[in-house]
């Protein structure tokens, strides 16, 4: 028994049976000819029965069969089968529903009632006249004068309906044997060739090739004659029938889903790939650009780029069974794609487009293998930084001042003469693409959707270890941690690339920009209290083009308060609040790794004991805490002979909690 009975022959009669049999739900395709079943394959879920049925045999057979629902999805022209399935269901109690095509319509189009009234039009007007409303009611048009010259009829390549025109008199180039569907190009290349003014179709919908025939004339400068619907019937479209099959029969669809790299936003840039999956597409879902970007007329539209919406909706909209989800450039490279896989539960085809690096340096004539590639737009991203040790850096930017704002950093820290090439609206039709130094773009203002390149020629090479000499600072009356102090206290906190650095009591700065340098995409709070000191600090943050590096005035740890949480911390100087500083550092961060140096023995004594205290509150955490005592000798020029003179030795702290379980 089957529990779905599917009168088909029509594209939205093959596209439910189909749609029944993927899922798993027994279904009877029930055409009218042979030829009519050669759209379906039969399957475990799917049979077709091709033959035409009265009234009598319907119900015979729903009496057979009792299934759970009827589906009359018969062309809209059949209108008397219409009348039988629907009789028929009422006198076997069977559920009945019509499925209904979308209808098209046309400004410029000429409307009639009936095939008599098309012909009756015809016959005024002058002019080839391409038919493509079958070959049932071809014999009407023999009525019009010429007709064997000015008619062209589009039919079925099937013996006697070809036998059957040539006895009316359509032969030779007049008549055309193919078999739809027909794409807009197709419809529109047979305009052109037999030079037609007119084109005659029924209004059957969209599935029925409506749009494409009404495109086609439109671009060749053809007149639509539309001859509308028998009928005006009341009933369901494809899509409501496909969002209510499942909660009829309980079964969940699982549709295609594309994440595709659309490139720059012009179907120029559109892979053939991807337009093959857009081609194929029921649903379109993006933000708004990206999606009217490649979405094609008529195609319906979901404008989203939130992951959890976009999952949630496809959820509810089972009758969408291939979706394509709009993404800029190349899915890989900063790309939502990563959030929507999760949201998805991986169940998603990658299709992969033309990045915006990509397209924008073969503008420029520029490799891309050997540039520091970044995205600003929406992120922490230390441009800056990566500019002073890079030749070529290429960004996101995302912003309209952009481009204006990082000319100005770059200005500030001595690095006007940059090269900066500037993407805007790539791949559009105002596209624009130019290089200027950096100091003359501080004041532009240009589009949001840009990108740049910044090409630094005096780049200085990153240091791969600490230890800066301390020459290379400028110096005042600030006290400074020393070189070799420095490095060992550096390589104890064990910086990261992103880290988010405290340097408390900053001094000089040597720490900070040390820290700067290493925490490349982090960033550096440089907290001090003295006037003389947040001068030195201004003028390395400066020298060091240290943009992530911010200089906080005050005293630890009220100066602390407002600041985001720390990840590791450098305690140079404490002005005796040692233990309110470490309080404070745990309870923005438990599990900072915290940096002390100590010079007197009482301090270290301080230290320790509120290390201790620490250590008695949090039991539930697992301390790691180390003592390093250093003591250093430099040599110093007396006549000819070299003496060793000792630096104050220096206590060096280290102290981290874990949580029991991660701690290795």
């Amino acid at each position: 028994m089957y529990k779905a009975i599917v009168f088909a022959g029509t594209t939205e009669g093959y596209e439910i049976s189909r749609f029944l049999s993927e899922n798993k739900v027994s279904v009877l395709a029930c055409v009218a000819t042979k030829y009519g079943s050669r759209s379906l394959e039969e399957n475990e879920f799917l049979s077709i029965r091709a033959e035409r049925l009265d009234k009598e045999q319907m119900q015979e057979l729903f009496a057979a069969e009792r299934p759970e629902l009827v589906l009359d999805a018969t062309h809209p022209y059949a209108a008397e089968v219409t009348v039988n399935i629907r009789e028929a269901c009422e006198n076997t109690a069977v559920s009945y529903v019509r499925v209904l095509r979308e209808g098209g319509v046309h400004k410029d189009a000429v409307y009639v009632e009936n095939t008599e009234a098309a012909v009756d039009y015809l016959k005024h007007v002058s002019g080839n006249v391409l038919l493509t409303t079958g070959s049932k009611e071809l014999s009407a048009y023999t009525e019009i004068p010429g007709y064997q010259e000015r008619m062209f009829a589009r039919v079925l390549s099937i013996q006697n309906v070809i036998e059957n025109c040539r006895m009316l008199g359509f032969e030779g180039k007049n008549l055309i044997a193919m078999q739809g569907p027909f794409s807009k190009e197709l419809n529109a290349a047979m305009l052109r060739q037999y030079d037609c003014r007119y084109l005659v179709t029924k209004d059957s919908g969209k599935a029925g090739g409506f749009e494409e025939k009404i495109q086609a004339a439109t671009e060749c400068g053809a007149i639509p004659v539309i001859i509308g619907r028998p009928v005006q019937e009341k009933g369901i479209s494809v899509k409501e029938c496909k969002r209510m099959l499942p909660e009829k029969f309980g079964f969940q669809p699982t549709p295609h889903v594309v994440l595709l790299g659309i490139g720059m936003g012009s179907k120029e840039t559109l892979t053939i790939q991807g337009n093959e999956a857009v081609e194929q597409a029921d649903l379109i879902i993006g933000a708004r650009r990206m999606a009217d970007a490649v979405a094609l007329p008529g195609q319906d539209v979901f404008y989203e780029y939130r992951s959890a919406e976009i999952a949630e909706y496809i959820k509810k909209h089972p009758e969408y069974e291939k979706v394509v989800i709009a993404l800029s450039g190349d899915v890989g490279f900063y790309s939502g794609a990563k959030g929507l896989l999760k949201a998805l539960d991986g169940n998603a085809e990658i299709i992969c487009g033309i990045s915006s690096v990509v397209y924008f340096m073969s503008k420029i004539g520029l490799s891309w293998d050997d540039a520091k590639i970044v995205s600003a737009h929406g992120r922490v991203c230390n441009l800056v930084s990566l500019i002073r040790t890079n030749q070529k850096v290429f960004a996101i930017l995302g912003t309209s001042d952009g481009t204006a704002h990082l000319a100005q950093k770059l200005t500030d820290y001595g690095m006007g003469e940059v090269q900066l090439y500037v993407g805007e609206n790539l791949s559009y039709e105002d596209e624009k693409i130019f290089v200027k130094q950096a100091r003359e773009l501080t004041d532009y203002r240009g589009d949001a959707l840009s990108v740049i390149c910044a090409w630094n020629p005096d780049a200085k090479t990153a240091l791969t270890t600490h230890g800066l000499p301390d020459d290379a600072f400028t110096r005042g009356k600030a006290p400074m941690t020393k070189t070799e102090v420095r490095t060992v206290s550096l390589a104890k906190l064990c910086l990261k690339e992103d880290s988010v650095c405290y340097d408390i009591g900053a001094g000089t700065g040597s720490v900070s920009v040390e820290m700067g340098l290493r925490a490349s995409q982090g960033s550096v709070y440089s907290i001090e209290k003295k006037e003389d000191a947040l001068v030195l600090l201004e003028e390395n943050k400066k020298k060091f083009a240290l943009d992530h590096m911010r200089i906080i005035a005050g005293t630890a740890p009220e100066a602390m308060e407002e600041l985001p949480a720390p990840t590791h911390a450098f305690i140079g100087g404490s002005s005796g609040n040692m233990k309110e500083i470490v309080e404070l550092l745990l309870e923005k961060n438990p599990q900072v790794r915290m940096v002390i140096n100590c010079i007197t023995l009482e301090t270290v004594g301080e230290t320790l004991s509120c290390i201790k205290e620490m250590q008695t509150e949090r039991s539930e955490w697992k301390w790691e805490s180390e003592v390093v005592q250093l003591g250093v000798s430099r040599s110093k020029e007396i006549g000819r002979y070299h003496m060793m003179m000792g630096e104050n030795p220096i206590y060096i702290i280290t102290i981290q909690a874990h949580k029991k379980e991660n701690f290795v």
